[in-house]
């Protein structure tokens, strides 16, 4: 899955790209955490590049070592703080000249602590002042701390082209907007990486060009908030109100941006994450049912299914109104695919809260799930003014009342595609068997199908004979009209 969610089969993955010859300096970049760190990485692996450094997988011979950092979930942290003490043993041990530093969203929260009380770090980096590590690196150089975790009201590093690290070269993430409004009780992002601002159409269309021209056959659009992507000339969302006439009549919404990539991209495959529920607008809808090439799957975290709970979270949306979004999308698009984020144990949060959850479960009837028992994230609001009063137990059990029958009704909707034929852009070699291709479909479901002659990159219609929970098997029929 490629959404905000986190991953866990990426977390750690150190990033290398190819290298340039006159680079001498060696950087070990790895990355924690949500889908925009790793766009983030490949956005300072590029600024580095052009300062010396190629990238290493070999910890012990790094100059520089950069650990891209998370702050939704408590076990992200102590993997970072694991991997800094280890950093720190080579660096002590066996590689003085190391300098070490800290990106993302930690960095921006625990900067005195990395610094100043426990000095691990020698450089703490925030979200927005990637432009200013070469700058930085001179003052540690030079013998320094070094730290920038200003919040840029305009940052959107647009001006970057990001080096594609550890890609397949098919699919690729292009970031649109950096930041959050929010203010979602539980999330840290607001306080992380700042106000929402949106990125300059014609440079996301550049990048879009670029990935083309190199092969690549899906880019997924990603964002804290896709949905409420807005360009009107720059600056934070929040003041498009204080905008002249002329700058709201020529602005862009994210349904004219998704409608214009998919009209000038016609043999490209569109997605987009993440999306939060008081912006997913008809519009955007209306433009994903209009294109073949926007892939008919949303990620629409809900977090709880009870109103007063979804309250209590600041979230802008009452369950009827997540209802009724949800009965437009299956309106105008019938066979979508949608996923979810649940909390599980929200401070407060009762038995009539939880069976409100499971009911609304069963209403929507999700293909994929991310769920997560509550845990309290230091500088969140409900941290600071709510008592975590759920015991583990109970959150656990609830947890995994809503687990399983998520993987109940994962299993349904994945058979519904078994005995039809569905479009699948190749990826790679399925995981049991480098007999068989995998790849997805539309839906965002993971199929596998035997080889034959087909390769990374062609789009396939493969018909579906049997299924898992979450894997569509079946066997090629020829390739799809967009190849024409």
């Amino acid at each position: 899955m490629e959404e905000k969610v986190i991953e866990e089969s990426k977390q750690g993955t150190s990033l290398v790209l190819e290298t340039k010859k006159e680079n001498q300096k060696k950087l070990f970049i790895e990355s924690y955490g949500c889908q925009m760190n790793f766009a983030d990485s490949e956005v300072v692996a590029s600024i580095l590049a052009n300062e010396g450094y190629n990238t290493t997988q070999v910890l012990e011979e790094a100059d520089l070592v950069l650990v891209n950092t998370c702050s939704i979930r408590d076990k992200a942290e102590v993997t970072v703080r694991k991997r800094l003490q280890v950093y720190n043993a080579v660096k002590r041990d066996v590689n003085p000249k190391m300098k070490v530093g800290v990106l993302g969203c930690m960095a921006e929260r625990l900067k005195e602590k990395f610094l100043d009380e426990e000095k691990i770090v020698d450089m703490v980096v925030g979200p927005d002042a990637y432009k200013d590590i070469p700058n930085l690196l001179r003052e540690v150089e030079d013998g320094r701390d070094a730290i920038n975790v200003i919040l840029s009201r305009e940052e959107t590093y647009a001006d970057i082209s990001p080096v594609r690290l550890s890609s397949n070269g098919i699919t690729a993430f292009v970031s649109i907007t950096r930041g959050c409004d929010n203010m979602c009780t539980f999330c840290v992002v607001p306080f992380t990486r700042g106000r929402e601002r949106s990125r300059e159409p014609e440079s996301i269309i550049e990048e879009i060009a670029d990935l083309w021209s190199n092969g690549y056959k899906e880019v997924t659009l990603l964002g804290q908030n896709v949905d409420s992507y807005l360009w009107y000339g720059g600056g934070l969302k929040k003041d498009f109100e204080k905008a002249s006439d002329m700058q709201k009549a020529t602005s862009v919404d994210f349904a004219q941006l998704l409608d214009r990539c998919a009209t000038q991209f016609p043999k490209m495959r569109f997605r987009f994450s993440t999306s939060n529920p008081q912006d997913m607008h008809v519009e955007v809808i209306e433009v994903m049912a209009k294109h073949h090439n926007i892939c008919k799957y949303i990620h629409l975290p809900v977090q709880s299914g009870s109103t007063r709970i979804l309250k209590e979270m600041n979230r802008q949306h009452t369950r009827e109104e997540y209802m009724t979004l949800i009965d437009n999308i299956y309106r105008i698009i019938p066979d979508i695919s949608l996923s979810q984020d649940i909390i599980a144990g929200f401070p407060t949060e009762t038995e009539e809260d939880h069976q409100d959850t499971l009911s609304l479960l069963e209403y929507v009837k999700y293909d994929f799930g991310f769920m997560f028992a509550y845990s309290e994230r230091p500088g969140t609001l409900a941290a600071r003014k709510m008592e975590d009063d759920v015991p583990d137990e109970i959150k656990k059990r609830r947890l995994n009342e809503i687990i399983d029958l998520q993987q109940r009704i994962a299993l349904e909707r994945t058979k519904r595609f078994v005995g039809k034929t569905v479009e699948v852009l190749v990826e790679k070699d399925s995981k049991r068997s480098d007999q068989q291709w995998s790849g997805r479909n539309s839906q965002n479901t993971v199929v596998v199908f035997p080889k034959e002659n087909y390769k990374p990159g062609d789009f396939v219609m493969v018909k579906i004979s049997d299924c898992t929970s979450g894997t569509l098997i079946g066997e090629a029929v020829g390739y799809s009209e967009i190849m024409n």
